[in-house]
Order: C-alpha cells, then structure tokens, then sequence
C-alpha cells in the first residue's frame, strides 16, 4: 500500500498537468479566434482617391458633389481633368438604367453610346493625369463653367420611379442640360488648357455633345414633351416674335379703305397720342 501511495500522487499530479495544458492551448485558440473575428476592415485609401468617388452607381451622388479642397488653387489642366471626370461619370449613371428602361429602341442606343464614349474618355483623362500630375490631390472644382448648371432639374427619384414614354422624356429633360454644361466647360478649356491634348478632346466634346443635344430636342418634340425656350435658336425666337405681332387684329374701314384700325391698342394710324407719363 505505502508503494502505491507514491505512484497515485504522480499519476494525479500528470492529469492535472495534461488539464492544465489543454486548458491553455484551448484559450488561446479562442482568443486568437476572437481577434480574427473582431479585425476593423481597412478601406484603401486610394478607393476614394477618384474625383467620382461615390458617384458611380448612384444618381443621386450627383446632386451633393462638393468641390476638393483648395481645388481652385490647382493647375487649370488639372483641375479640368478632375471636373470633367466626374462630370462624365454623372452621365455615364444617368444613361446606364436608360439601356433597359428606356421605351424607345433609339434612346436605349443614345444611352449605350453615352456609356462608351464617356468611359473611353474617362480613362483617356485619367491616363493624362497620371502623366502629368502622378501623385496631386484632387482638384474636383464645383465652380467651373457648367458644372453647377449640369445639375440643375435633376430629379433621381423621379426618373428612377418613372416609366415608358415618361422615363424618356424625363431623361432628355436632364441629360440635355447636363450636355450644355460639358459644352460650356469645354468651350473655357479651349483658351485656357496648356496641353494641346487637353483642347483636342474640348473640341470633341462639345462637337459631339452639340450634336447629341439637338437630336434628343428633335425626340422631345416627336414624343409630345414642349420645346423649351432656351433649346431654340436665335431664329426660332425671332419667328416667334414675328408671329406674336402677326396675330394682332387688323381691320379696315369699309368707307374709307385707307384707315387701318388695330384693334390690339384701340388707335389708327395718324391718331396723335398724348405720351404715356
């Protein structure tokens, strides 16, 4: 009995050494599990680097841009690059639910080519940008030519809730103003861009953009939305002057053929007529 004695003592003495030891390799498995399931997720900060950073996929980025900080400051060319980039991403999101929202086969095909040349030209001034200014904050510029103009009637929750014929009449409504701001920024871009490049796609630009407003008035017009004032040219203002005092009544005295009688004013020719105080 006193031989076994000794034997038990270490026998216990093993099991709780092996409990101890599972105990502590256990815990830290847990605690490592723990720290696993607790790491923050990191965002890299070159995701938001891009001056249409939270605008793409979301229309409704559009309506709360704020220009970069310290932006006006920037070199002009950069500050060009950076605005119309966002200024083409604004479109590109407005024309992307118009390739299968759109009622007319002709719009959906507007609003692929807008998508295409849009993304073409985004890389292109992105490419530059790298070039030219690797390493430059951004200078995303709310103040230049059109950019505030651009966002003027944009009604994202209206157009996404809008369907057939509305949907496209909607989507000309704000993709014709949005067009006449890039014409506008383009327009400054061609006297003050130092890069030649830079006045190259300007003129692109606004040849294409000019094009692309005067055929979605003609569609405007076909599909029953009213031609707005600022979309006619300047003849087409002065016919409509021309008509208005075309469509004065004029009457003539059966007596006496020579006395015209405009019934608009009430007077005749030759009357005298004291001068209105």
């Amino acid at each position: 009995m006193k031989r076994l004695f000794p034997t038990y003592l270490v026998l216990c003495g093993a099991l709780v050494l092996a409990g101890l030891t599972f105990a502590a390799c256990g815990g830290g498995a847990n605690e490592t599990n723990l720290n696993v399931n607790a790491a923050p997720a990191t965002t890299s900060p070159t995701a938001s680097a891009s001056p249409a950073a939270g605008m793409s996929g979301d229309m409704g980025g559009m309506g709360n841009m704020k220009s970069s900080p310290n932006a006006a400051s920037a070199p002009y060319d950069l500050q060009f690059l950076d605005t119309m980039t966002a200024h083409h991403q604004g479109a590109i999101d407005m024309a992307k639910p118009a390739q299968t929202k759109a009622q007319h086969a002709e719009l959906k095909e507007f609003a692929r080519k807008i998508v295409e040349d849009q993304q073409r030209e985004i890389a292109q001034m992105k490419g530059w940008r790298d070039q030219w200014y690797a390493g430059k904050p951004e200078a995303m510029n709310m103040e230049m030519p059109g950019m505030m103009d651009s966002m003027k009637g944009m009604d994202m929750k209206g157009v996404e809730a809008a369907a057939g014929n509305a949907f496209d009449l909607m989507f000309i409504d704000m993709m014709t103003p949005h067009h006449r701001g890039a014409v506008e920024m383009a327009r400054e871009a061609l006297t003050r861009a130092e890069h030649p490049e830079i006045k190259k796609l300007a003129r692109q630009i606004i040849d294409a953009q000019e094009k692309e407003i005067a055929q979605m008035d003609k569609w405007k017009s076909a599909w029953g939305g009213a031609k707005t004032d600022s979309a006619k040219t300047d003849g087409e203002k002065t016919g409509d002057a021309k008509a208005g005092d075309a469509n004065k009544t004029v009457t003539v005295n059966s007596h006496n053929p020579g006395a015209r009688h405009d019934a608009s004013t009430g007077h005749k020719p030759g009357d005298m007529h004291p001068p209105k105080p």
